[in-house]
């Protein structure tokens, strides 16, 4: 038992020197919480949340030197943001949360009530949860996002989760309740939405205006396709993008742009900015028939 522990201190240990110097303490005009250094050009990743409105604010490392920022962007229907110090340490490494499983080691780096470089372990609880969140009218879930027992306080918000190997998995974005935390995971969705908040600042989305739960299909057609699931419409918004390409209630989604659906974030994953206004491809199933409609997404307005 003592060589496991000794195993696992050893773990810890290696991922807080690994990438406690990447991760800063970050104050703004209203609150504060924790970002990851990302880029040799300083840019910082952390939540939008922690952002807020605020437009600059300063850093501080974990070897005390502070640092000046600007606000790129935010995005708060990821939770996101970006921003640019005058000057950072080197990046943290980033890995790819499609890869962790359910019990896998993992270490939070942040600094919760405003003590910087503090580090905490845990496991991932579990995988695939999602995070509802809202800009004005608009509401989005944040897909995939990990569930974690590592102890997480405010502050935390905006640090580094990262796996074994000290690659940054997830940003740290809510304390759920006792010993449940939830972090944003770092995959190929998020880094995207991250480049274009580099390049634009902002993330455009589309809109189709239609609602709908995960359901089963039958068993024929699910063997003929080898798709298992897909998304029933239950509500379609009057006059929005869906409405006029004809889906119905009822519908059971199947492929958006030719690509298989099987829950909401499906189809979110392919409403960004490159199909507004063009014709997007959307095969249902419909009273036993296979029926395609095409539907022109408009953008997503928030406010």
């Amino acid at each position: 038992m003592s060589d496991e522990l000794d195993a696992y201190s050893r773990t810890v240990s290696e991922v807080a020197r690994t990438l406690t110097p990447h991760v800063a303490s970050v104050t703004l005009r209203r609150g504060g919480g924790s970002a990851v250094v990302f880029t040799d050009e300083g840019h910082l990743l952390t939540n939008a949340h922690v952002v807020g409105g605020s437009s600059r604010g300063e850093a501080t490392y974990a070897d005390g030197e502070e640092s000046p920022f600007d606000v790129v962007g935010a995005d708060p229907l990821s939770d996101l943001a970006v921003l640019k110090a005058r000057t950072a340490p080197a990046p943290a490494d980033l890995g790819d949360a499609d890869d962790l499983v359910v019990g896998q080691l993992v270490v939070a780096v942040g600094s919760p009530l405003g003590l910087a470089g503090s580090v905490t372990a845990g496991v991932v609880s579990a995988l695939g949860r999602s995070l509802p969140v809202r800009q004005g009218q608009a509401a989005r879930v944040i897909e995939d996002v990990i569930q974690t027992d590592a102890a997480l306080n405010p502050g935390n918000s905006g640090g580094a989760l990262a796996d074994s190997r000290a690659r940054v998995v997830g940003i740290n974005t809510a304390v759920a309740g006792f010993g449940l935390g939830l972090a944003v995971p770092i995959n190929a969705t998020t880094r995207r939405i991250v480049d274009t908040l580099m390049v634009e600042g902002r993330v455009r989305r589309a809109y189709l205006g239609v609602v709908g739960v995960p359901a089963p299909l039958p068993d024929d057609v699910a063997e003929r396709h080898g798709q298992k699931a897909g998304l029933r419409v239950i509500e379609v918004v009057a006059g929005g993008p869906a409405d006029r390409a004809g889906l119905r209630k009822g519908d059971l989604v199947l492929t958006v742009a030719r690509e298989q659906v099987q829950d909401a974030q499906g189809i979110q994953r392919r409403l960004f900015a490159e199909v507004i206004g063009t014709d997007l491809a959307i095969t249902v199933l419909r009273n036993g028939a296979m029926v395609d409609v095409y539907a022109r997404p408009t953008e997503l307005t928030v406010g």
